[in-house]
């Protein structure tokens, strides 16, 4: 559940009609009932992404998305409901009433207090940046690493000043309580006096934004003083902000990485800012982290293919090996970009361009053939202790994969690679490990499901079209006649919201339904635009239809069993006189079509 009171949620839906709210997105154009566009989540060159303003739903007839108002809002931002509820509210002005729950509203309100005060950290050390004299180290700083004003306004770069109770005295004049101002990762407690003294000091700030571009922690970096201090201090663990969840900039690459198929990971602010600022978006940055499963997770979500792009120092190339393990788990592609030392991506988009960085990109070998020349660098491939470290490092990363295929070119590019025979290779990646009997290789994807009869699609078109058709149907048509699984579980919810009384409508039914699969149903059912004439006879022979199939199945199976060998002649007796009953049963009318008015 959302925690949002259900009436909030249809004020809110109610509000934003889904019309003004997509054409927002897309250039809706006007088709009979409909409006149409290309769809966004997916490439197409004829509009088949449709928007029905009458039941205020949205279905793309190329991919077989669709959904109402928050579906698409969630599906277009890649957030989740409860945030796509936010946005919409505050598109509204509708303010956002919770249900009574002590300690989830207690979690929430905490949420809402730190993000306040990050927010409000972030307006204050940005404006230290961009007027007040004790920013002017950090404004020659940026200058010098080529950071242009459009940048540091883009990404709110601020300057932490280099007072130790600055942002102490800060909260208090804002009257919050210096415990939870702790809490937020923002200052830290004294250990052999009374109060709190600021974490960041003296420092350029980078705020870090989760999705949404809300403001959940900050990456501090010196800019001048001693050789020893840390050149970066981030914000610790809080309720709001985890390092191995987050990466800097995502909030402004999403929709760059859903265009591009693909998302660059490289290591740094700037690097990140530059790539930016060269035109390349489509670029994240782990917040002084290596990469884990929750950021390989993350990145699934908007792509299918990561080109890391690390600085070309050994801690950077190892950096790069590390990141095999969390990107295979999570199903991703993977290539490796190398910049020519001494450069870093910033350093190389300064001196040779955009263009440059976006071929250094676009010729980014893949993972096993950087694994495979770092690995000849490293060991000798003209000794045996070489040779033999090259193949069982090789073998142990392929085998990671699960592909056959991809270990087999593996295989035989280490034996081009050792001038050995590939069949001898392939002998020695067996004797390193084998995968496990269980697991799924690697990229294979379950296959979709099988669609719905012309029949049942029929049905769910009329019941969804047609609502004044729902209550004769639900009296006399059982959804146990129905095979799709999908269409049977949408006809008995639909019966059911009849039953109670809780149906609120399309857009809302939609929301309740537990898998994509079935909006997608829905919503193909419910826009397409083709006429149904005398619906009403129509949903008499459907429903006839429907009983007869059902029980000519039935009457299959009791023939099939008369024919095995083995049934005896009683058991034979009582299956004669289950398929006389079933024909006579076919043989009877539903209801006479009167009472459908």
């Amino acid at each position: 559940m959302s925690g949002i009171a259900p009436q909030t949620i249809e004020r809110i839906r109610a509000a934003n009609d889904i019309v003004e709210v997509i054409s927002g997105y897309l250039p809706l154009k006007r088709a009979g009932a409909n409006f149409v566009a290309l769809c966004p989540f997916h490439r197409e060159k004829t509009p088949s992404f449709n928007v029905n303003p009458q039941r205020q739903i949205f279905h793309c007839f190329g991919c077989h998305k669709g959904g109402d108002v928050f579906t698409f809002v969630m599906a277009y931002e890649n957030i989740g409901f409860l945030d796509a509820v936010r946005r919409l509210a505050e598109r509204a002005r509708i303010p956002i009433e919770w249900e009574r729950d002590s300690e989830a509203a207690a979690a929430r309100h905490l949420k809402d207090v730190l993000l306040e005060m990050h927010e409000q950290i972030a307006r204050r050390w940005h404006a230290c940046l961009l007027n007040d004299a004790a920013g002017q180290a950090a404004r020659d700083y940026l200058a010098q690493r080529g950071v242009p004003p459009e940048a540091v306004k883009l990404f709110r770069l601020g300057y932490a000043p280099d007072a130790w109770e600055d942002t102490v005295n800060w909260a208090r004049s804002k009257g919050y309580d210096l415990a939870l101002v702790e809490k937020a990762g923002l200052i830290i407690r004294r250990e052999k006096a009374e109060g709190w003294y600021d974490r960041f000091r003296g420092r350029l700030m980078f705020p870090i934004c989760d999705e949404q571009g809300r403001v959940i922690g900050f990456s501090g970096r010196v800019i001048a003083g001693d050789e020893k201090t840390a050149k970066y201090v981030n914000s610790p663990e809080t309720p709001i902000f985890s390092k191995g969840r987050v990466f800097f900039g995502l909030d402004k690459a999403r929709r760059a990485i859903l265009d591009a198929g693909r998302v660059i990971v490289c290591e740094g602010q700037l690097d990140l800012i530059a790539c930016h600022m060269a035109g390349v978006q489509n670029v994240v940055a782990p917040q002084g982290t290596a990469l884990t499963a929750e950021h390989a997770r993350l990145l699934k979500r908007y792509c299918e293919e990561v080109v890391l792009c690390f600085d070309s120092d050994e801690a950077g190339q190892n950096a790069a090996i590390r990141s095999l393990d969390p990107l295979l788990a999570s199903g991703l592609a993977m290539r490796v970009a190398v910049v020519p030392a001494p450069h870093d991506p910033d350093s190389f988009i300064r001196e040779h361009g955009g263009e440059a960085f976006r071929k250094l990109i676009a010729e980014a070998e893949g993972f096993f053939d950087f694994l495979l020349n770092r690995l000849c660098r490293e060991h000798d491939p003209a000794s045996d202790r070489g040779r033999l470290s090259i193949t069982r490092a090789m073998a142990t990363a392929a085998l990671k994969t699960g592909n056959q295929v991809l270990l087999d070119t593996c295989a035989q590019k280490t034996a081009f690679r050792l001038g050995v025979s590939v069949e001898a290779v392939r002998a020695e990646f067996r004797k390193v490990s084998a995968p496990r009997a269980d697991a799924e290789p690697a990229g294979e994807t379950p296959e979709a499901a099988p669609r719905p009869s012309p029949l049942e699609f029929w049905l769910l078109k009329l019941l969804f079209v047609h609502e004044e058709l729902v209550a004769w149907a639900a009296m006399h048509l059982l959804p146990d006649w129905i095979e799709h699984s999908l269409v049977r579980d949408l006809v008995r919810r639909r019966f059911e919201a009849q039953a109670s009384e809780t149906w609120l409508g399309l857009p809302a039914f939609l929301d309740s339904l537990p898998l994509p699969e079935m909006q997608a149903l829905v919503t193909e059912a419910a826009t397409e635009t083709r006429p149904i004439p005398n619906p009403e006879q129509q949903i008499a022979d459907v429903t006839l239809r429907l009983r007869n199939l059902h029980l000519d199945r039935q009457l299959a199976t009791l023939t099939a069993r008369l024919a095995q060998p083995e049934t005896s002649p009683s058991e034979r007796m009582s299956l004669l006189r289950q398929q006389q009953e079933l024909r006579q049963q076919k043989r009877q009318p539903l209801v006479p079509l009167a009472d459908l008015h």
